[in-house]
């Protein structure tokens, strides 16, 4: 378990915040800016990690992901993906 203070967990939310909406490939900025902008100060340290975790990965491969155009990889955490997903089609919808 991490041992975040609120100060220190507030501001990781805010730069994670900032980096979902600026990635660089604009579909990219949508679906995850505004999934964090909806969920990011509900998330915990370790649903934190998680989203930091797909974030490393590039936007082209994350866009293939969220169209199905590519299966998602094993090593991405399937419950916030699916969150994500479920979030960006609940949103469009």
């Amino acid at each position: 378990m991490n041992n975040e203070g609120s100060a220190q967990i507030d501001a990781r939310r805010k730069q994670l915040l900032y980096r979902a909406n600026h990635r660089g490939i604009k579909e990219m900025d949508i679906i995850l800016g505004a999934f964090a902008a909806a969920k990011i100060f509900g998330l915990s340290s370790e649903k934190l990690d998680a989203l930091e975790h797909l974030m490393e990965e590039t936007d082209r491969d994350l866009l293939t992901w969220f169209t199905g155009e590519q299966p998602v990889p094993g090593d991405i955490d399937r419950e916030m993906f699916e969150a994500i997903s479920a979030f960006q089609a609940s949103s469009v919808a």
